[in-house]
């Protein structure tokens, strides 16, 4: 009798919802080092009321140790918020809300019974299982991911680096003295080199040597800024640099990505979305290629008198790991038959 007055039968008053790999992606959240999900979203899953499956968790409490399962004090409260501004978390609760971690969650589906619950508890665990082979398989996103950031930081500095290139002229004359009596250590020519090296203010081509992403970043942001209208990019190899190099689009110029997003390190659709809630004013879409295209084209202003193309011997997220080279190709009327096939082309749906 006794194993019966803690089972939880099926609640027919709210419906469960689907349990995907986007869904939960949006429900973990990290506190106290671990990754949790809410109690409101665990009983949204079940179909059942926040309160009720309290209910049957304080039944079974001696099964929810506190690596378990725990109550968030008012600080945590706020950085559920900041993960989230959406948490399901009633502001007008007089206490806080449980959270459950990845042991937790397992040792719940122990607790809570009937045909549903079984139900969505195998959809949890297949779901889960996923997510973990997806991070197994792809280990080097993790890294890109955490370095996303930074490269964006990156990409930012570009335009004070080619403010410090335009101000060369004025540097050098401040330094000739000084330059005049080093002659034999460097030179004003050695040094104006040097700068060049860095970053070029060239219009119409680039070349980019082994190892210097940097000037990769700088060439590929100085074409970019200069659409007016639209940036057309045919490359089947994307990632998380492609989408950084985008980000030196003009707000409000259409952005199309045609790829077919082949290679191991191909640019997965939960960091378009990270990079879209960090740049929301961008809007990208993406089309396949079709399996044609070997080389990288980038083109400007498409169908109007500033349309410009550019010839790219290496895919953007690779660019600067070795020596290539971006080459403006001024024959443009070669380019539209291409491209008209290209904007009927299917969307590209990222996984």
């Amino acid at each position: 009798m006794g194993e019966k007055k803690n089972e939880v039968v099926d609640n027919t008053e709210l419906v469960p919802v689907e349990v995907t790999e986007e869904f939960l992606r949006e429900k973990l959240y990290e506190v106290r080092g671990v990754k949790v999900m809410l109690d409101a979203d665990l009983a949204e899953i079940y179909g059942y009321e926040t309160k009720r499956l309290n209910e049957q968790v304080k039944r079974n409490i001696r099964k929810f140790p506190e690596d378990f399962m725990f109550q968030v004090t008012d600080e945590e409260v706020k950085i559920l918020w900041s993960q989230n501004a959406t948490a399901n978390i009633n502001s007008m609760s007089r206490s806080n809300p449980y959270v459950f971690t990845e042991q937790g969650l397992y040792m719940l589906m122990t607790v809570l019974k009937g045909t549903l619950a079984e139900k969505q508890s195998i959809d949890l665990v297949r779901t889960f299982k996923k997510m973990k082979d997806y991070i197994i398989d792809n280990q080097s996103l993790i890294g890109q991911r955490e370095m996303m950031q930074l490269s964006m930081q990156t990409a930012s500095n570009v335009v004070e680096i080619k403010k410090l290139r335009m101000d060369l002229v004025s540097v050098e004359k401040q330094m000739s003295d000084v330059m005049d009596g080093l002659s034999d250590v460097v030179t004003k020519s050695d040094l104006a080199d040097m700068m060049n090296s860095f970053v070029s203010d060239e219009d119409n081509g680039w070349l980019m040597y082994n190892t210097k992403y940097c000037s990769a970043d700088v060439a590929y942001s100085s074409i970019y800024s200069k659409a007016k209208k639209s940036v057309y990019l045919v490359d089947n190899y994307i990632g998380i640099r492609t989408l950084v190099h985008l980000k030196n689009v003009i707000s409000g110029v259409e952005i199309k990505v045609f790829s077919d997003n082949v290679g191991t390190s191909k640019l997965h659709n939960i960091e378009y979305k990270d990079f879209c809630k960090e740049y929301p004013t961008l809007k990208i879409t993406m089309q396949r290629t079709g399996g044609i295209f070997h080389d990288r084209f980038i083109v400007l202003d498409y169908g109007t008198k500033d349309e410009r193309v550019f010839l790219c011997g290496a895919s953007s997220k690779d660019a600067g790991g070795r020596i290539t080279s971006i080459v403006e190709d001024f024959g443009i009327d070669k380019y539209k038959p291409m491209i008209k096939q290209l904007l009927q082309n299917s969307a590209l749906q990222l996984t």
